[in-house]
């Protein structure tokens, strides 16, 4: 880890790990609380990393210019820069789009969004304020670690201002399928999934979240990826992966033998022999409070003989105490709890042990590990950190961990009681089981999740994502070698001296962008003047080297002095002559292939069929994703089969899947063409696995170009069809 430890880390989130506050006695600051500042703190410390700032919001909204430089040089002091915003705009930013549009859709509660367009502007504007704070801090080499759905636009506003600095972003709560992000206004979504794109790391707790947010990305951007690597808008590689994060499981084993702890245990001796179930989660819909307590009071119906031997010890933390869904909520609660109380207690005996406030670090790690059961059922939670504490603080002590499945922890955590936090009865069923828990497996299933918090902790979550940005870094360094830049000046001038040239180009994804319909994928006026302009230079041969029909090439480029390959090397027209065979070819096997493609075809909507004289080609760009790639396997497996005796070969490409012909390609025309004019200068460009064939044959002094940052047999590599345009613009003229 040398290499980014001298490196500095602006960490950025929405609120500092502090909170400052105004008082008679003036502006004090306080910890703050909170997964995310706990994870990166913990995190921080434990590795001893001094070389960092954190930016983020002050936690209250000072208006004075002298309340604000004060807290400013408080901050500064603590390794910490506030972005200051006016109480108008924060409300609009993390009560509305935050608090009441992006967190209850991302925790899949779609009657709680609100979709207010005032938000939105006002979230947008947010994210470009604290853009504007990093900048002014940042310097060449910073690591910018972007943090959680408060702050999803931040990292291509950062791009897009030209920042020299390798950025991640990490997502803290789940992200939706498809089906839930789409119910976004379209500019929304495209826009969060946009701005998370700006990142060169993009990460998740567990791999439903990151397949979720790959799904999304290729259903509304149209990007697809490789093994979790896609070419972003800004033509840089990103990557996308998985990071559980942990905790520091060392630290939780010293508390729990801790004095003040032990002394904080001696205070839940009250309880006498009752068995204590824990519960601690903070105020808010997506824990199932309710339904837990349900649960609850369904396990005491049903097990009479529990009652004065358990209590349940629930702990809600207050939090958003502004928001109507919160107070509701609170008051269901309230009333639920009293309604337990009333109907199951006696004089000697209280079902459940209510507290809505803040609790004591040390009385936490007392009741961690004091209770006998921990109940942790939220209704959908991006980890759950609490899981893994409680595990952490059974220090050669049993206990018992009742999971929601709805929660990424439950991923790792799988010795746990598992339940569906939807359904009461299950949580009854859970309580029972665990009642009936022999104490060596209690101790059993402790030890086997002890021994996976242990080897991923918040250590180990932290330095994987970093290591996972610097390996990143050097892929990125890779390609941007690859990348035409400084050798164009050669190129150009290598053109202008050579003798005799020959261009190559493709035309989808180089001559015009790939589009969702190939048949709207016409060639522009400026397209067709180049290709007009570079055919009259002297001993220019210019190729349009297509896996378009012949038909098709001609309407469009029939009237310039160049020459045509259609079908991917089947048929070439020479300039001033007509179509002709590289080499002679069948076509009865497509009377064989068609049915099959049709059925799969009719099976998979949005995919059809192009047929084209020795070649037939099935396409799903239109398809959704998921369903398209079992289809694709199956047909592929199937045809392979297939035509397993006959000459005929199967590529798969950009969303196709095309037969054709064998010993036909790119490559085999692009050596006719070599070995007709004998060129002294060569450029070929491509952007397909078709054209690889053509890279790989040609000379290795010629100019091979993939279009797309995709490891490839070309010397170079150009961002998109945009800059090959480009590139034929400055050798027209």
């Amino acid at each position: 880890m040398a290499k980014e430890r001298s490196r500095r880390y602006i960490i950025v989130s929405n609120r500092l790990p502090l909170s400052f506050i105004k008082d008679n006695e003036g502006i004090k600051s306080r910890e703050g609380a909170g997964g995310l500042v706990s994870g990166m703190k913990s995190y921080l410390n434990a590795i001893g990393y001094e070389n960092y700032v954190w930016i983020g919001w002050p936690g209250s909204t000072f208006e004075s210019e002298e309340d604000r430089k004060e807290v400013t040089s408080q901050a500064e002091k603590l390794k910490s820069v506030p972005v200051f915003l006016d109480e108008a705009t924060y409300n609009g930013f993390y009560n509305g789009f935050c608090n009441s549009t992006v967190y209850p859709l991302f925790h899949y509660f779609t009657n709680y969004v609100k979709y207010d367009n005032g938000n939105w502007e006002t979230y947008k504007k947010v994210n470009e304020i604290f853009r504007d704070a990093i900048l002014k801090i940042a310097k060449p080499g910073d690591m910018v670690w972007i943090h959680d759905y408060h702050l999803m636009l931040l990292p291509a506003l950062l791009r897009a201002s030209g920042i020299d600095a390798d950025i991640g972003f990490f997502l803290h709560i789940p992200f939706p399928s498809y089906e839930i992000f789409r119910l976004l206004p379209g500019e929304w979504g495209k826009g969060l999934l946009n701005g998370m794109l700006g990142a060169d790391l993009i990460g998740f707790h567990t791999y439903d979240y990151m397949q979720d947010f790959l799904t999304c990305v290729s259903r509304l951007l149209g990007y697809e990826s490789n093994i979790g690597y896609l070419e972003g808008q800004d033509g840089r590689i990103k990557r996308v992966d998985t990071f559980p994060m942990g905790i520091d499981f060392g630290k939780f084993q010293k508390l729990a033998r801790n004095p003040d702890v032990i002394a904080e245990k001696k205070k839940l001796s009250a309880f006498g022999s009752q068995k204590i179930i824990f519960s601690i989660d903070r105020l808010d819909y997506t824990k199932g409070i309710l339904n837990r307590l349900e649960g609850y009071r369904i396990f005491l119906e049903q097990n009479p003989d529990k009652r004065g031997n358990v209590v349940l010890v629930l702990v809600v933390v207050p939090s958003r105490g502004d928001i109507k869904e919160y107070q509701r909520m609170k008051v269901a609660i309230d009333e639920k709890v009293g309604s337990i109380n009333g109907r199951f207690g006696t004089i000697d005996w209280t079902p459940i042990t209510y507290q809505y406030r803040f609790i004591d670090a040390n009385m936490l790690i007392a009741l961690y590990a004091s209770a006998s059961i921990a109940l942790i059922t939220p209704l959908r939670d991006g980890m759950n950190l609490v899981a893994k504490e409680y595990v952490a603080c059974k220090v050669d002590s049993p206990g018992i961990l009742i999971l929601s499945d709805m929660t990424g922890a439950a991923k790792e955590l799988g010795d746990a009681i598992i339940v569906n936090p939807y359904h009461p009865q299950d949580i009854c069923a859970a309580l029972e089981k665990a009642f009936t828990m022999p104490v060596e497996e209690q101790m059993h299933r402790v030890g086997l999740m002890q021994d996976r918090i242990r080897s991923y902790d918040i250590v180990r979550w932290g330095n994987d994502f970093i290591k996972e940005l610097e390996d990143l870094k050097d892929m990125q360094d890779v390609f941007n070698a690859k990348l035409l830049g400084k050798n164009e000046g050669p190129l150009l001038s290598d053109y202008k001296k050579a003798k005799k040239s020959l261009i190559l180009l493709d035309y989808d994804g180089v001559l015009t962008p790939l589009v969702e319909d190939p048949k709207k994928a016409v060639p522009t006026k400026h397209v067709v003047d180049l290709l007009r302009m570079l055919s009259k230079r002297e001993n220019t041969e210019v190729v349009v080297i297509s896996g378009r029909g012949k038909d098709m090439l001609d309407k469009w480029f029939g009237d310039l002095d160049i020459s045509l390959v259609a079908e991917h090397g089947a048929l070439v027209k020479d300039r001033g002559s007509g179509w002709r065979f590289l080499r002679p070819l069948t076509s009865g096997w497509k009377e064989v292939i068609m049915p099959m493609l049709k059925d799969y075809a009719d099976r998979l909507p949005g995919s059809h069929i192009e047929e084209k004289e020795f070649s037939l080609v099935w396409h799903y760009r239109k398809a959704e994703s998921e369903f398209a790639s079992l289809r694709i396997k199956e047909l592929f497996d199937n045809l392979s089969k297939f035509t397993s005796n006959a000459d005929v070969q199967i590529y798969k490409g950009n969303k196709i899947i095309e037969i054709k012909n064998a010993g036909s390609g790119k490559g085999l025309a692009a050596t006719y063409f070599v070995n007709k004019i004998s060129p002294d200068f060569i450029l070929a460009m491509g952007d397909d696995y078709t054209d690889e064939d053509m890279f790989r044959l040609l000379p290795k002094e010629a100019y091979t170009i993939r279009i797309g940052m995709v490891q490839s047999y070309a010397r170079y590599n150009l961002h998109d069809s945009a800059d090959a345009v480009r590139l034929l613009g400055k050798m027209a003229q």
